[in-house]
């Protein structure tokens, strides 16, 4: 039986690279969003995590991983940035990853070394301006990955990507025009911004038997942006 992977925010972005992936990989996958229509290949659940509750009856387990794709981009200096607007950033990036694990945990096949990775942004190490509200949410999201990897250990591993700008749908309002594209493309060490598939292979690497001794870790997929300096 192929192993079994849930995808939440799979149908597009970096959630969809990981799903595509996995789906060449041969291993079954359920996607998890918003969206009426999934990705083909894959099994597809349309609900809002952040509100919804997950119908695990309808999930054929045990699972092999989780990975925990949704996230935003609010980028606006504290003086214009709303309550409404921090609690919004929370809701979806660290209130929904919590509410859909607790759900789903439980699914997760421990005697296989099940895997699972979310995602915060390169902005929680790096401070930057006019990130208050993804950062605050994203490092929420940093210390849910070790508290959880240490809770769950040694059955199930848990580990976090940290990507910076990666040209997705979600950052097409910072990516719109030739001249915003080269100016993020300069900003970073290796010149170039992030790919869907760059943030997807260390994703599916994460979740495979190949990372079976790390767990706790915030990875950087951010083309040097934390650490260089060139």
């Amino acid at each position: 039986m192929s192993d079994h992977y849930i995808i939440i925010g799979g149908t597009s972005g970096i959630g969809r690279a990981i799903t595509e992936q996995f789906l060449q990989n041969g291993a079954r996958v359920t996607t998890i969003s918003r969206r009426d229509e999934g990705v083909d290949g894959a099994d597809h659940l349309s609900l809002d995590v952040t509100s919804e509750d997950i119908p695990v009856d309808q999930i054929a387990g045990p699972l092999r991983g989780i990975a925990y794709c949704p996230g935003s981009i609010n980028l606006r200096p504290v003086r214009s940035l709303s309550l409404e607007d921090f609690e919004e950033d929370w809701r979806i990036n660290a209130y929904g990853a919590f509410r859909a694990l607790k759900t789903l945990i439980p699914k997760l096949d421990k005697d296989a070394g099940a895997g699972i990775v979310l995602f915060s942004t390169v902005a929680v190490r790096q401070g930057m301006p006019f990130h208050a509200s993804i950062g605050s949410a994203k490092g929420a999201v940093e210390g849910l990955t070790t508290a959880l990897a240490a809770e769950l250990a040694p059955n199930i591993r848990v580990n976090c990507i940290a990507p910076s700008l990666t040209d997705t749908p979600l950052a097409e309002r910072l990516l719109s025009n030739e001249s915003r594209r080269q100016a993020s493309e300069e900003r970073h060490p290796l010149q170039r911004v992030g790919t869907p598939a760059d943030i997807a292979a260390m994703a599916t690497f994460l979740l495979s038997d190949q990372s079976s001794w790390i767990s706790g870790q915030v990875i950087g997929v951010d083309g040097g942006m934390s650490s260089l300096r060139v």
